[in-house]
């Protein structure tokens, strides 16, 4: 027998979860007694080896193994899966002459692909994190073939161009199963894909270099995202199902950037970036308890500025500052919202896009041994602030900016005699001050009124639960790595 429902602490929010665990009445309960919470493992194991043909040529090869393997009861349903996936790169480095230029040559060949289980279940309430009906099992491999090359060529001692090409061939294989129930028994739907994509992405550039301390930076390319397999089975409800027509995310962008260093341990930098988007992969949550689903955003625009500075400005003092302003904008899409028997479409056209800061920030003060017999000891404290950023399409509600500082300890030395070539170790304090901040959120569908038709307010958005993640708090992190 379930145990009844204690009352929530005042402020504390409850989730409303099927009573047998599939269809009909439900009943509130806390986090605590629905046992909320996430049990998320990943697994690493990579090798590399790189050789020197030649004085000019070198050659790397690189495979890897990447398990994320999860097991997440939290809010109205709970998924269970795994991502084993395997990561395969070889390529080629050559330095010489081309037409009697200085060159540098660069070709790769890459492999991955990735195999996904996920299972989703409804949430049953009471006596920890118990699962109730399968409504959802995903399987799908996704598989990515693709090849870069990249000349960079010194036109004069002032000039010099880079020409690059990038070209992958994606294919994505899966099935979806979403069960539904009701008290005259259970139905079935099925949702199966079988896409693939065909990218190539050009790319040039120019580095005007007039004296020593001016570098000048111009440069055009095209790139794109394919949708993941995972993004073809969530529907816009929120639930496991079929969302098979995403279709590939491109984009054009243009840089121009200078870089100053009026003296050796001085430099400046600052770049302005403007990016046109087609077909943008934008994801959002429907509400808690509710799966993210993703969606194209048929045309958007990114565009901004990268300043930074990086300053020794003594013996194993540096400072270093980085900003970014990056303003993302819909710039055509029209959002049909329904509700009831009531459909009404908004035009997003000028909003911000959701869920992206408009300002970064990142400023650290290091200091390391120089030498002596404390050579390669240092420390570094830094503080990290991020703006605020709108958490729905129609720019109704945000989620608010922070700042927080971290501390950090660092030893590095050389290793003889033995195999191993370098070690490294840390001790990092995050979140030094122990602030209460949001980390992320999850980007909220807007909704409208069943009666009027009309587009619910932020005070209706911002009773929408399971967005806001809170960041950290004070942790202690330590690390060591070892070179061979």
């Amino acid at each position: 027998a379930a145990a009844p429902p204690a009352p929530a602490a005042p402020g504390c929010t409850t989730f409303n979860l099927f009573r047998n665990g599939a269809f009909g009445a439900t009943v509130p309960v806390t986090a605590d007694e629905g046992g909320f919470g996430r049990n998320d493992r990943r697994t690493i194991v990579a090798a590399r080896w790189e050789h020197d043909i030649d004085a000019f040529t070198t050659w790397r090869t690189q495979l890897g193994f990447d398990e994320r393997n999860f097991d997440q009861p939290f809010y109205q349903t709970s998924s269970r899966g795994s991502y084993p996936s395997w990561n395969f790169l070889t390529d080629l480095t050559r330095r010489g002459d081309l037409f009697g230029l200085p060159a540098t040559g660069y070709v790769a060949l890459a492999y991955n692909t990735i195999d996904n289980h996920i299972t989703t279940f409804n949430r049953a309430p009471y006596d920890g994190p118990r699962l109730g009906a399968l409504i959802g099992d995903q399987t799908a491999v996704q598989s990515n073939l693709g090849g870069r090359a990249r000349l960079e060529l010194a036109l004069s001692d002032q000039w010099t161009g880079v020409l690059g090409l990038s070209a992958e061939s994606t294919s994505i294989t899966g099935r979806n199963l979403a069960y539904s129930y009701a008290a005259s028994g259970a139905t079935r739907t099925v949702a199966d894909a079988n896409r693939s994509f065909l990218n190539v992405a050009p790319e040039l550039a120019l580095v005007y270099r007039p004296d020593p301390a001016w570098a000048l930076r111009g440069r055009v390319a095209t790139g794109y995202t394919t949708p993941a397999a995972s993004n073809l089975f969530i529907t816009p409800a929120g639930l496991p199902g079929n969302n098979t027509q995403l279709q590939t995310q491109e984009n054009l962008g243009f840089d121009l950037g200078a870089e100053w260093s009026p003296v050796t341990d001085l430099r400046f930098s600052v770049t302005g970036f403007y990016e046109f988007f087609r077909n943008e992969l934008v994801t959002q949550s429907p509400g808690a308890g509710l799966l993210a689903y993703t969606f194209n955003a048929p045309a958007s625009e990114h565009r901004g500025i990268e300043v930074g500075a990086d300053w020794a400005f003594a013996p194993g003092w540096r400072g270093t500052l980085a900003y970014t302003f990056d303003d993302q904008i819909y710039t055509r899409y029209t959002e049909q919202l329904s509700a009831g028997s009531l459909s009404r479409r908004f035009d997003r056209a000028g909003n911000r896009i959701p869920g992206v800061p408009a300002h970064q920030l990142l400023a650290r003060l290091g200091y390391d041994v120089p030498s002596g017999p404390l050579a390669g000891l240092g420390a570094f404290v830094e503080t990290v602030v991020q703006g605020d950023f709108y958490l729905d399409n129609a720019n109704s509600l945000k989620a608010p900016g922070y700042a927080i500082v971290n501390a950090n300890l660092h030893y590095a030395t050389d290793l003889t005699g033995g195999y191993a070539k370098r070690l490294s170790v840390y001790l990092e304090v995050r979140n030094l001050f122990d602030t209460t901040y949001v980390a992320s959120a999850q980007n909220l569908a807007n909704g409208i009124s069943a009666t009027t038709g009309l587009q619910n307010g932020a005070a209706v958005l911002a009773t929408t639960t399971g967005s806001i993640f809170a960041g950290a708090p004070r942790n202690i992190v330590g690390g060591m790595r070892l070179a061979f």
